[in-house]
């Protein structure tokens, strides 16, 4: 008999609390570990909490009813899970070093900092894996650049090689078009098909429908710290399905894989 392959993600009732509030309630999903799914909802549904429960930044609430494992583990050493799951967060552009260059971003990767510091001891092998990520991101030529001399689509771009210098098995894309114009948002978007295509897992994380390229095939509806619905990408992106979960009148168009809202 075969033994089936550890699911990338699995949740099962949890509860997670930021402050006072209940930012996850009650909340299970499970992510098969080669799936390509995108997770959507308004904003103050619970996304960010999401990705930070996913990150190890936030935590469930200790109940008999919970669990939450990542690849079929539920305690992990947080350095040891950035080699499986590489996140792309614009967050860590807020606080990085401006005077970094693309490949000091990425090597911080190796030690999940925010810049290259002088603790830091970084081996060849280190920088032809960096240099190899920023290749397989699409954006060699910005090994040299400062972060301040990068237009956003190139610092989000670099973002993922970082993601990628230890060859993980997934990406989690947290609103990874946010404040891009349409030439980034283009590419950024084509970054993802081929990292999917080359069987790289995918959780997509965002409001905007344009994000879902056409390479997901699940769709997980969130609205107020709940799944309101999970299915294959055809059902659940419907005209009355989003009108409901953002409050708007909604009109969907459908062209070459891509979904607009209107």
């Amino acid at each position: 008999m075969t033994l089936e392959t550890p699911a990338l993600l699995d949740l099962q009732h949890i509860a997670v609390m930021r402050g006072q509030t209940i930012a996850l309630d009650d909340f299970s999903l499970r992510v098969r570990a080669d799936e390509h799914v995108a997770i959507l909802g308004p904003n103050g549904c619970g996304k960010s909490t999401l990705i930070k429960t996913i990150a190890r930044e936030c935590y469930p609430l200790a109940r008999e009813e919970s669990s939450m494992s990542i690849f079929g583990k539920e305690s992990w050493n947080v350095f040891e899970l950035r080699a499986h799951l590489g996140i792309v967060s614009n967050d860590f552009l807020l606080s990085c070093p401006e005077e970094a260059t693309g490949r000091e971003i990425v090597l911080s990767g190796f030690f999940s900092s925010k810049g290259i510091f002088s603790n830091h001891q970084i081996v060849e092998r280190q920088r032809e894996q960096a240099d190899a990520a920023l290749q397989q991101a699409g954006v060699p030529h910005l090994a040299e650049r400062r972060v301040c001399e990068m237009s956003s689509g190139e610092a989000r771009r670099v973002l993922i090689a970082r993601a990628l210098v230890h060859n993980p098995r997934a990406l989690l894309f947290d609103e990874p078009c946010n404040s891009l114009d349409l030439s980034a948002q283009h590419s950024l978007r084509q970054s993802m098909r081929t990292l999917a295509q080359a069987g790289i897992g995918i959780i997509l994380v965002t409001h905007e429908l344009a994000d879902i390229v056409p390479e997901i095939e699940r769709v997980v509806l969130m609205s107020r710290g709940k799944i309101v619905a999970d299915g294959p990408k055809e059902e659940i992106l419907r005209a009355g399905r989003l009108c409901e979960l953002f409050g708007v009148a909604v009109e969907i168009t459908r062209r070459d894989g891509y979904y607009n809202a209107w």
